[in-house]
């Protein structure tokens, strides 16, 4: 089979290389930067290129590129995609992308997966990739109603061999409103923490914790201001909802109130404490 790996990032590099080293597949890259390509093949991480970014020849092609990228590709190329080939996007959010393609997919002969690898690092770009990224890790898929069955089963074994652990299949929706809780709301959390004017004199000061908090500041500023934007309805009440969590710490603290302040602290060691009893994979 011919993979299509479109936009040779962190994620797009981590794919194409888990898919060259895992599988016999052959992969056909696609990159904006002739650097980065030419980067992608002196490391194997492709065969050949596509040529002017044409997906014709790819019976599976994997688009990792932001959002509005994303959806202006497959309209771009709509009509170059091989009859019955499997096109997925791996972008951070899905009903932005997912609701404009659907209906171009249909129209033009190839299935389209909305799709969303759970893994990363604090750095972006195709030199921070690497083939294990995936290993452990959960694919999300929001497939629209009348998807094949067999085709997504094909789709998941595929996926499993790049190292990932599950498929979580969800609509647009519930991944957008989930994922604004799980991932941008902490990456929303971390930048406005790590603004403190004390986060200088840190050194000598600081333990786990500190690092957990900013871990994720360090950020790819343009793709994350796109993906809260994008999602900006269910994000934004998550940041209200705990702007209004915190503010009831505060109360507690300015008026010296132990007792509310030892339930509020209760309260949040009995949630983790039931999160710990979720098994991440059954």
């Amino acid at each position: 089979m011919k993979v299509g790996v479109v936009g040779l990032g962190l994620i797009g590099g981590s794919m194409a290389k888990a898919v060259k080293k895992k599988t016999d597949h052959e992969v056909i890259g696609w990159d904006i930067s002739q650097t980065i390509r030419y980067s992608a093949l002196l490391m194997e991480a492709v065969d050949s290129f596509m040529e002017e970014g044409s997906p014709k020849d790819c019976d599976l092609v994997l688009i990792a590129l932001y959002p509005q990228m994303t959806v202006d590709y497959i309209k771009e190329h709509a009509k170059e995609f091989k009859k019955g080939a499997v096109v997925v996007d791996c972008t951070g959010v899905k009903r932005v992308v997912c609701r404009q393609v659907q209906d171009v997919a249909k129209e033009n002969g190839f299935d389209f997966v909305g799709a969303h690898p759970m893994a990363g690092v604090e750095r972006s770009g195709f030199t921070y990739s690497s083939e294990n990224m995936f290993n452990g890790a959960t694919m999300i898929v929001t497939p629209y109603t009348g998807t094949d069955i067999g085709m997504m089963n094909a789709l998941s074994m595929f996926f499993k061999k790049l190292g990932f652990a599950r498929l979580q299949v969800a609509t647009d929706e519930e991944h957008d409103q989930m994922i604004a809780y799980t991932s941008q709301l902490a990456h929303v959390v971390s930048s406005a923490y790590i603004k403190s004017e004390l986060s200088p004199n840190f050194k000598g000061f600081s333990a786990g914790s500190f690092h957990d908090m900013t871990r994720v500041a360090k950020l790819n500023e343009t793709m994350w201001t796109e993906l809260f934007l994008d999602n900006k309805d269910f994000l934004a009440e998550e940041v209200d909802g705990l702007i209004e969590r915190l503010q009831a710490y505060s109360c507690a603290i300015k008026a010296g109130d132990a007792e509310e302040l030892k339930r509020l602290l209760k309260e949040g060691k009995e949630r983790r404490l039931a999160v710990d009893e979720i098994k991440e994979f059954e």
